[in-house]
């Protein structure tokens, strides 16, 4: 016989446990609901520079951890953006700092899906997120439409840490991270291209200036970032769904 007295944090482990599952499901349907719902697209182009400012980001942050200099940060209306780095360094750190830019999504959707198992880490790490946001507004944003984006942002994020609804902070960090995943997806194109189109003109792709730096074909290092990234969401995602 099993009894139906059961101990307090097993029900509250229960819940909690249904709540990330709602979680994630109500992300999936908004998301879903995005492409197609009238306008439903133009709602989610804030998503898709988001995805452009942790690319961006993820090339800067990789230049600070190999000792070389992050100078500024671009991005425009389109979509595209531009870190630009100097300092010396080597092949590897070269390659490093491209690499940062490919996997930054995926890494930065693991890290996410991670945080938002906790409503008070969660608030924790929005509030990390937006100062954050703010001090690389003052240190590296060199354009208006980029300081507009990522101000909105940091003010969002900002927001969001000081509400009173726990569930807020935990589900606005799923709805992110699923739409970093996607962008995984949605640009892995990227992966296996020479050259990139941005506002500023054509120049050579990340896949390619780790290439030059390194060894191997583009598309070979463009692979290798894919898979890296395939497995960091995946590790982040069952981080967050397992018990």
């Amino acid at each position: 016989m099993v009894s139906q007295n059961r101990p307090k944090n097993f029900l509250q482990q229960g819940q909690k446990k249904n709540n990330t599952r709602w979680f994630l499901i109500g992300s999936v349907a908004v998301t879903a609901a995005l492409y197609v719902i009238p306008f439903g697209r133009m709602i989610a182009y804030p998503l898709i520079l988001l995805s452009t400012l942790v690319h961006e980001m993820g090339h800067g942050l990789s230049a600070l951890a190999v000792g070389a200099h992050f100078k500024a940060f671009h991005m425009w209306s389109d979509g595209s953006g531009v870190a630009y780095i100097d300092g010396q360094t080597n092949r590897v750190g070269h390659a490093i700092i491209a690499a940062g830019g490919l996997v930054g999504p995926a890494v930065a959707a693991s890290l996410c899906f991670i945080v938002a198992k906790k409503d008070a880490l969660a608030r924790i790490f929005l509030t990390i997120l937006g100062a954050s946001l703010i001090i690389c507004e003052f240190l590296f944003v060199r354009n208006m439409f980029g300081w507009i984006f990522v101000g909105v942002l940091a003010a969002a994020f900002l927001w969001l840490a000081q509400q009173k609804r726990a569930w807020l902070a935990q589900t606005s960090l799923v709805f992110v991270a699923l739409q970093l995943s996607l962008s995984v997806f949605s640009r892995m194109d990227y992966l296996f291209m020479a050259t990139a189109q941005t506002a500023q003109g054509r120049m050579p792709s990340d896949v390619s200036q780790i290439a030059d730096a390194l060894f191997l074909p583009y598309w070979v290092w463009g692979g290798v970032c894919a898979f890296f990234s395939l497995a960091v969401l995946f590790l982040g995602m069952r981080s967050y769904v397992r018990k």
